[in-house]
């Protein structure tokens, strides 16, 4: 019986996790973002990365451009992100870290998604190629300074509580309601409702009753 041989293919590589891509084009998604004082910067960003995506032989599937000051409002990269659940893109190319996260907790939170959904991610700025294995130990180093980050606030946060104790100040919600006990329990006595006390008094409904419920149970 004759012995079969080897086909001889080779089994195409994988993309940051992703699933066998050498066989088709690679889909690449670009972003960019500006400061509104900065805009001049943006031609340059997006050139960058078209002509890297070109080297690389990748086809740009979709570009967001991001123009605004506000850290928190990335309207056009959730679009990014969208894009790669829906699987419509196979990496994300950026031009510096800071364009793409908030935070280093940020940024290490939308990589981790990036890595699961089997998405890659470039920022050239930095030469961080997450579709390397020498890109992904990279990954590994964010995750440390992301808890690290978490654990400065935590002290900075704690810290600030133990000051504002050791100078006197009242932690936790004003008791702008207990303020008006007195009068509540006083119209109340006249014979007011519940409802005309809190209307008079510009307090809850609630804060009225919790009050003379507690006048009860003393």
């Amino acid at each position: 019986m004759p012995v079969k041989q080897g086909s001889g293919i080779r089994k195409p590589g994988k993309v940051f996790g992703q699933g066998q891509k050498t066989a088709k084009t690679i889909r690449a998604g670009l972003y960019s973002r500006v400061s509104t004082q900065d805009q001049q910067t943006l031609p340059m960003q997006n050139r960058t990365m078209r002509e890297y995506a070109a080297r690389r032989g990748w086809t740009i599937a979709m570009q967001a451009k991001e123009v605004g000051s506000g850290a928190a409002q990335r309207q056009r990269r959730e679009e990014l992100m969208l894009a790669a659940r829906r699987r419509e893109i196979d990496v994300v190319v950026v031009w510096r870290l800071d364009r793409w996260g908030r935070s280093v907790t940020d940024l290490l939170a939308t990589l981790q998604e990036l890595e699961h959904l089997g998405v890659g991610f470039v920022s050239l700025t930095e030469a961080l190629d997450l579709t390397t294995p020498a890109g992904r130990a990279m990954a590994a180093l964010l995750a440390v300074f992301a808890a690290f980050e978490r654990e400065i606030l935590g002290e900075r946060v704690r810290a600030g509580l133990a000051h504002a104790r050791q100078n006197g100040k009242r932690l936790g919600r004003p008791l702008t309601a207990g303020l008006h006990a007195g009068q509540v329990r006083k119209l109340h006595h006249s014979g007011l409702s519940k409802s005309e006390i809190s209307r008079r008094l510009n307090i809850g409904r609630t804060s009225v009753r919790r009050i003379l419920d507690r006048r009860i149970k003393a």
